[in-house]
């Protein structure tokens, strides 16, 4: 079920709102569609004035950079370690911000929004 994404009808100490028009379909939000581990699919979406964005269903791929060298390459994700959006996420296999996936060169936490972008970029965490 959609999201709505506008303001409430209700002020935060608990006040009434009078609305002053009706809700809008650009103000409506769409399902989470959870990005996790397994071969590679995306699916597009049409978006707010004609313009495209690239959900992220299932990856096994991560462009993880190493911070003392610099460098980024593209490697396996084996599974998912830690994550603080849900802990359920974990033993789901469901990647997200912030989430701490293992590598095949180590740990390394995800730093942008797959089901957004479309791609999983990490840094390697040094332990």
């Amino acid at each position: 079920m959609a999201k709505y994404h506008g303001k409430s009808k209700r002020t935060k100490t608990g006040g009434r709102r009078k609305p002053k028009r009706k809700k809008r379909k650009s103000e409506l939000g769409r399902e989470f569609l959870e990005p996790k581990i397994g071969e590679e699919t995306k699916k597009k979406l049409r978006t707010m004035g004609g313009n495209g964005k690239t959900r992220l269903l299932r990856t096994n791929k991560v462009n993880l950079t190493d911070p003392d060298s610099g460098e980024t390459e593209k490697i396996d994700i084996e599974n998912v370690v830690e994550n603080e959006a849900n802990p359920h996420y974990v033993r789901r296999n469901i990647i997200t911000k912030g989430a701490i996936i293992e590598t095949e060169k180590g740990k390394a936490k995800v730093k942008n929004r797959p089901g957004q972008e479309g791609t999983v970029n990490a840094v390697l965490i040094n332990e």
